[in-house]
């Protein structure tokens, strides 16, 4: 998917650690940008610490497509699109950009089941987030 299908985006700015010795930002980095994308556009579009809603979503499931390397120090644009929004989960189909290249450097899934309480009952989604995902949504 080109960064221009995707419903939003959220910048990242790489940090000199994201690196590893072979001079790419390591894999496990691109798991990290995934879940700062999600968090982060979902803090910005609610206009709350999502934190202090009655349920949070935790990380069911992930996967990464590496297409090619991202580098420090240019940031990574990801794109974000919901490509199901259940009763109590939402899949997230997320591309990582860099630079002027219109083509992924990865795609990720990325799901997110909400629960709440210590005992970690599923729960639906709470509305604030239901709103902010509707638009991302796949017709």
């Amino acid at each position: 998917m080109r960064l221009a299908d995707h419903g939003a985006t959220y910048r990242i700015t790489t940090r000199w650690e994201d690196e590893d010795v072979y001079g790419h930002v390591n894999n496990v980095t691109y798991y990290s940008y995934f879940d700062t994308a999600v968090n982060g556009y979902l803090i910005e579009a609610t206009g709350t610490d999502i934190r202090r809603l009655p349920a949070h979503g935790i990380v069911a499931e992930t996967s990464c497509r590496f297409l090619r390397e991202l580098r420090f120090p240019l940031d990574v644009v990801a794109g974000l699109t919901v490509a199901r929004l259940g009763t109590s989960s939402v899949v997230y189909e997320i591309g990582l950009y860099q630079g002027d290249d219109p083509e992924p450097a990865a795609e990720g899934r990325f799901v997110h089941v909400y629960v709440t309480g210590p005992d970690r009952a599923v729960v639906p989604v709470p509305q604030p987030v239901r709103d902010a995902l509707r638009p991302l949504a796949l017709s």
